[in-house]
């Protein structure tokens, strides 16, 4: 089981985040992962638990600071008032840092909005060594993708209602130009497939696929 804990951003301020981490963390990799619009819920921090069980010490940013949404309308709202350069700059990196002090690699991976600040945190945080995305990409003033100096793995859904393919066939083209070494899988599944109690949208072939590929990427590029 994973636990709360505070750590210090750049900035020196401090964060929550929920840790979970292996029966034997030390010398393991790291993994920050940023949540969905929900905020940390029980599903996103089982998520957490599960690839700690792959070997991997994992951290979870809270970035609504304790809030949790329980309907589209209260996620969209909490979403609306959180800043995405502060998340990603500072709650990613400093929760990066925490994981780094241990020693070993760090990866970052997000969900939607997550998927999202985990881009923006590939293009600014040095700290990060691979970046997994899942259906979310930030807008293009949020930075330039084909600076993004690590490896990147995304998922995409075909049918995605909120992230659509013309903006992931975009992202791709800036990573092409840009030589990113990225590799990019496409579902016939709806946005946010992966979770089963999220939008209804959950697809087990798509998600288990998703997953398994994943962890096989995070295993290679961190070690």
């Amino acid at each position: 089981m994973g636990r709360m804990i505070e750590f210090t951003r750049p900035d020196s301020k401090r964060a929550p985040g929920y840790l979970a981490e292996p029966m034997k963390p030390e010398g393991m990799p790291g993994v920050v992962m940023l949540e969905e619009w929900w905020g940390v819920n029980d599903e996103i921090k089982h998520t957490a638990e599960r690839l700690a069980s792959e070997g991997f010490r994992v951290l979870i940013p809270d970035l609504y600071r304790g809030r949790v949404a329980a309907t589209g309308d209260e996620a969209n709202h909490l979403m609306q008032g959180l800043d995405f350069g502060d998340a990603a700059t500072q709650d990613a990196r400093g929760a990066a840092q925490f994981l780094k002090e241990q020693g070993g690699k760090c990866g970052v991976m997000g969900y939607c909005m997550g998927g999202a600040l985990a881009l923006i945190a590939a293009m600014h945080d040095p700290e990060f060594d691979a970046a997994a995305v899942f259906y979310g990409y930030p807008p293009p003033e949020a930075g330039d993708p084909s600076t993004i100096p690590i490896p990147i793995m995304g998922h995409w859904a075909i049918h995605d209602e909120h992230f659509n393919l013309e903006g992931v066939e975009a992202l791709e083209a800036k990573l092409k130009a840009g030589n990113v070494p990225y590799e990019f899988h496409r579902y016939d599944a709806k946005h946010a497939f992966s979770n089963p109690k999220g939008l209804g949208n959950y697809h087990r072939e798509a998600a288990e696929t998703a997953w398994r590929r994943t962890v096989e990427f995070l295993k290679r590029t961190l070690g």
